[in-house]
């Protein structure tokens, strides 16, 4: 008979980045989402927001992996690292056409530091260009800091995007350990 591991992955980045979409994309079962009235459109024009956290979980192989994804907005600070405890890893979605895409990675490397440093992340960079100079500037970003975590182009929509960088997440968790 066969173990079953547990791993509990991390979604971060700001309101709008996809993380909820991402979560919904790959999860087993639906997801558990605590949606309310975006009521803060200078973040994001979207109608909702995560406003506590959203869960789903997925099994890969004998993994059970336990998604979680932190809300976006820095008035909701306080539930990041209660999310972030036991967490073997993060995945970080970035959107590309925010005004400041780099000012967002600094906030949530900051915030997520123990997380980023003792841990495997990936990257996942959304509504991007295709042109492939944007992964070039999130490659320097990370290299200026002495990180280089996989970086992908990313559709949060799409299953196998999602399913890719969780993967290799997985992948580089094991590695570290």
């Amino acid at each position: 008979m066969s173990s079953t591991t547990l791993h509990k992955i991390l979604f971060i980045g700001p309101m709008g980045a996809g993380k909820t979409t991402a979560i919904s994309a790959i999860s087993d079962t639906p997801p558990i989402t605590t949606e309310a009235e975006n009521s803060d459109e200078a973040q994001s024009v979207k109608a909702t927001t995560t406003v506590a956290l959203d869960y789903g979980s997925i099994e890969l192989a004998n993994d059970v992996i336990h998604l979680y994804g932190i809300p976006g907005q820095p008035r909701f600070r306080f539930m990041w690292p209660i999310l972030a405890r036991g967490a073997v890893g993060c995945i970080v979605l970035i959107d590309e056409s925010r005004e400041n895409p780099m000012e967002d990675l600094d906030v949530y490397l900051e915030a997520f530091d123990d997380l980023v440093t003792k841990q495997a992340f990936v990257v996942g960079i959304g509504r991007t260009d295709k042109s492939g100079a944007t992964l070039d500037k999130y490659t320097t970003y990370f290299a200026n800091k002495d990180m280089f975590p996989p970086i992908f182009e990313v559709d949060v929509r799409e299953r196998n995007d999602v399913l890719m960088m969780l993967e290799i997440l997985l992948i580089n968790q094991e590695m570290q350990q």
